[in-house]
């Protein structure tokens, strides 16, 4: 009993940290690809409708364009702080109960974790049974939507990007199951009774043979059963605060740098930075061929 249920508990353990890399992978893909195939020249005025690829083949976007993909982006990083908060069950927790000593009052203030990354007006809808992880995934896929129906993501893109949407939700529904689904209370009672009687049938059959022996011995036997029992009961959910959980802190603090910083590179395109979000023209037929190449581009 004790080896099926510590090896339960692992298995919920090692799987919610596997979901946690789902979601993850696929933020960072939906990051990746609306990041790079979103216009990425700006335009001087503010008009709502996409303007038509320049002569160098090169497609500009408007402010208003170009704010709805950083806003979508800044989604992306809210689930990851929503989906966390979702799981520690903060539901509807837009800030952490962190706190630190303001300079100018001397008292404890809420720090704001992730606020400022939401749609502002967003009203959860957590009173009413929907999760805010979910209620963000709308937002994105609004997003996908726009960008076809502007003509910036073709059809089988668009399908590709929905792909990764519905895995991060799947991913999360799968979290919260191991959430919110504990070892059936029958089990732990019998398992609780079960080393209460053997901790109390295990002298009398020592002690004919180790004497006073017995007492240290029964007493680091059943001080190893309750301590694997005890590990079972540190891993069975692992998206809490201890030592022993999921350091979610620690992760989506990670994800977070790491996609503000894609945000900063994308933001310098149109300062003559952000290399890797400029993209490259093909070459005339013409240059092709005097390079001897099928295929060629230029800057």
């Amino acid at each position: 009993m004790l080896v099926f249920r510590n090896q339960t508990s692992y298995n919920r353990f090692w799987d919610g940290r596997n979901y946690l890399t789902v979601i993850i992978t696929s933020v960072r893909n939906l990051t990746r690809s609306f990041l790079a195939c979103s216009p990425s020249h700006p335009q001087t005025n503010a008009r709502t409708n996409p303007s038509p690829p320049s002569s160098s083949g090169v497609t500009t976007t408007t402010k208003i364009e170009r704010a709805d993909t950083e806003r979508t982006i800044r989604i992306l990083i809210a689930i990851l702080y929503a989906t966390k908060n979702h799981l520690r069950a903060d539901w509807g927790a837009e800030i952490i109960p962190g706190t630190s000593i303001s300079p100018n009052t001397g008292t404890s203030t809420l720090i704001p974790e992730y606020a400022e990354l939401l749609p502002k007006g967003l009203t959860g809808l957590d009173d009413k049974g929907v999760g805010l992880p979910l209620q963000l995934t709308f937002f994105v896929e609004q997003y996908i939507k726009r960008c076809f129906d502007r003509g910036v993501f073709h059809g089988p893109q668009a399908s590709q990007m929905q792909v990764q949407l519905n895995t991060l939700t799947d991913a999360y529904g799968r979290m919260e199951t191991i959430r919110l689904t504990s070892i059936p209370v029958a089990h732990l009672i019998h398992q609780k009774q079960v080393l209460a009687l053997f901790g109390c049938v295990l002298p009398f059959a020592l002690v004919d043979d180790m004497f006073w022996w017995a007492v240290p011995i029964v007493i680091l036997v059943m001080f190893t059963l309750y301590g694997i029992d005890g590990i079972g009961s540190q891993l069975e959910d692992p998206f809490g605060f201890e030592r022993n959980d999921i350091r979610m802190d620690a992760i989506v603090e990670d994800i977070r740098s790491e996609i503000m910083v894609l945000l900063d590179e994308w933001r310098k395109v149109g300062e003559g930075g952000g290399e890797m979000f400029i993209r490259k023209q093909p070459l005339p037929m013409g240059a092709r061929q005097r390079n001897g190449m099928g295929v060629g581009f230029e800057d």
